[in-house]
């Protein structure tokens, strides 16, 4: 009964970060008519919100099996709705869509892609006309509208004269100002790399991005630098889990490399390991790598005279407060949002008069400088190779580096533990488990007591000690967070 009620127990949800499901028949899948569905919502909502019928949008996809498709079939949708659509040629990396929305001012762009999810998934993203995913009050009005449209509402008769394909201009445009990024040229052409694309979209332009820097010592894992929807070589294209990086970091260890770097299908995300100095490599967690990148930022800008006095980084909540320690030693304010990159966006966007220079999250993504308002592997792998050039040509490797931050400014250590709960008894059991911890916090966590308690639903900070709470300054959402006497810190 299972395999027929799945597809059809309910609409598919399109939330807050858009669409993502498993392909398929039924109103429970993407399919055209899904996407379509959530098309036709978003083009009457951008227009009635804006204000005007001829607006424009950009559509970037991913290399999933009918990505392609896809976005052909929500660029008709679009035209059909008067909106001038630019439909990247081929499939391009996520955060050049939201560099594409911001250069081409367009009113809002689309992506399709499933980030990282099982080769069955694909997906639906939505960006503002800032270039950032959508937050509050677009976020919420997109999903009403298309909660209130029908298959019948839905406009299929494309106008192929708004439709304009576009590609290299963007491309040269993108890595250009990513080329501009580069704080230093130390070391670059004796830094041996091996990057991966895991079948994904940044073999496109990654190691264009890398040549341009002034990276010559660049190998690919040819056999993952095809790009395919069904990511044969990988269990999941995900380069947070070590298994994704195996071949790259064989490879890496036959030849002597430096560093491995691999990003996630949309290039949104980068994964990378060091060689530990005895060939061996050895992969660095999202912190680390987070760590590494603001820090040779930060000092980077210092050394080269060129730190901004109005500078700032950013991290999420969940993220390592590293960050924030490396900050604060260059006088920069780190400022803190909620999870999802989207937050970060959202506080460039609110600080017109002050700089961004750096900031990211502990799941795998970074920004650096504000062209692009979304993670950026393509800029990242590039910055994150230059930190790496740069401590060589001092004798020291990757990890040597990360030890010598750690010295500095103390030693962080930060552990994921992921529950999955699948389907509809799944969700139950995740708000079971979150009111449980709300209602009945613990009284001492690793032995310690707890001192300070979050709860991000009503935005809340609680210390247990005196009684007192304040506000955390941040929108609500379904997260709690534990900090005790010893300094530790668990987020749910």
């Amino acid at each position: 009964g299972d395999i027929l009620v799945e597809p059809f127990y309910k609409d598919l949800d399109f939330g807050t970060g858009g669409m993502r499901g498993i392909m398929g028949v039924g109103t429970n899948r993407i399919n055209p008519y899904t996407l379509g569905l959530a098309t036709q919502g978003l083009a009457v909502y951008a227009q009635q919100s804006i204000g005007r019928k001829d607006l424009k949008a950009a559509i970037a996809f991913d290399s999933r099996n009918n990505s392609k498709a896809f976005a052909c079939k929500v660029a008709e949708v679009l035209s059909a709705n008067g909106i001038h659509t630019y439909l990247f040629e081929d499939l391009r990396p996520t955060p050049e869509l939201s560099f594409s929305v911001r250069e081409l001012g367009c009113d809002f762009g689309i992506v399709l892609t499933a980030s990282h999810n099982p080769k069955e998934y694909n997906g639906y993203k939505v960006y503002w006309n800032d270039g950032g995913q959508l937050i509050p009050p677009h976020d919420k009005g997109v999903i009403e509208e298309v909660r209130a449209t029908r298959f019948k509402d839905i406009r299929w008769d494309a106008n192929e004269a708004l439709i304009e394909t576009v590609g290299r201009d963007l491309d040269e445009k993108y890595t250009d100002m990513i080329a501009g990024l580069s704080l230093s040229n130390a070391g670059k052409t004796d830094l041996n790399i091996v990057f991966t694309a895991l079948h994904g979209t940044s073999i496109i332009s990654v190691p264009p991005a890398l040549a341009k820097a002034g990276f010559t010592n660049v190998q690919l894992v040819e056999a993952q630098s095809t790009p395919n929807g069904n990511f044969p070589t990988v269990a999941s294209p995900n380069p947070e889990e070590s298994d994704a990086l195996a071949m790259a970091v064989a490879q890496a260890e036959a030849n002597g490399a430096d560093l491995v770097i691999g990003c996630d299908p949309d290039t949104d995300r980068v994964g990378i390991a060091a060689n530990d100095g005895t060939g061996k490599m050895q992969l660095l967690n999202g912190n680390d790598t987070a760590a590494l990148l603001v820090h040779y930022i930060l000092n980077a800008y210092k050394e080269n005279g060129t730190l901004p006095s109005n500078g700032f980084t950013a991290a999420t909540i969940v993220t390592t407060d590293l960050i924030a320690d490396i900050s604060a030693a260059y006088s920069i304010p780190c400022y803190r949002c909620l999870t999802g990159f989207k937050w970060i966006a959202d506080i460039i966007n609110r600080k017109p008069e002050e700089k961004f220079l750096v900031g990211g999250e502990e799941s795998y993504g970074y920004l650096i400088g504000d062209a692009v308002r979304d993670k950026d592997a393509v800029a990242s792998t590039v910055m994150i190779a230059e930190m790496a050039a740069n401590a060589k040509a001092q004798g020291r490797t990757v990890l040597q580096q990360l030890e010598a931050i750690h010295r500095e400014f103390g030693q962080y250590q930060e552990r994921l533990i992921s529950i999955t709960k699948k389907g509809r008894t799944g969700a139950q059991e995740i708000a079971d488990m979150m009111t449980t911890l709300r209602n009945d916090p613990p009284k001492t966590l690793a032995g310690s007591p707890v001192v300070i308690a979050i709860d991000h639903s009503n935005s809340t900070q609680t210390d247990l000690r005196s009684g007192a709470t304040s506000s955390t300054e941040l929108p609500a959402s379904n997260v709690l967070q534990f900090i005790t006497e010893a300094g530790d810190k668990v987020s749910a």
